[in-house]
């Protein structure tokens, strides 16, 4: 069976509402890519967004200040599925995370403030 986008994103929201990589880290394609539209340069394999991705969970859940990531779903470019994250509670939304699969593997992570969260149809479901 092979890795659906929404499969992806589910993991995704499940490791920042978890603050727990082991939900995502096997998914991870080798030459995985994370992008973030707030951080200048590209994250380009698994590794590097390991080494990146387990201080930030640790600094989050020693914030005190709680991450939210959900399910929802945009109807404007680039549409499909997505997680909008916020930060301090559900409402304070941040970012949207988009994502592309392939064989069998999440390829790529994008952390967007374009488009907005506010753009996305909410769900309600945040992965634990």
């Amino acid at each position: 069976m092979s890795l659906t986008k929404i499969e992806a994103l589910r993991a995704y929201a499940r490791m920042m509402n978890t603050l727990d990589v082991i939900h995502i880290e096997s998914l991870l394609a080798d030459d995985f890519h994370y992008a973030s539209q707030w951080v200048f340069a590209e994250i380009t394999s698994r590794q590097a967004f390991m080494d990146y991705i387990e201080p930030k969970l640790v600094s989050i859940a020693t914030s005190g200040t709680r991450a939210f990531a959900e399910i929802a779903e945009l109807k404007t470019y680039p549409g499909g599925p997505c997680v909008v994250m916020a930060q301090g509670s559900k409402d304070n939304l941040l970012a949207t995370v988009l994502a592309e699969v392939e064989g069998g593997n999440i390829k790529r992570l994008d952390m967007c403030l374009i488009p907005p969260p506010s753009a996305a149809t909410r769900t309600g479901e945040y992965p634990a």
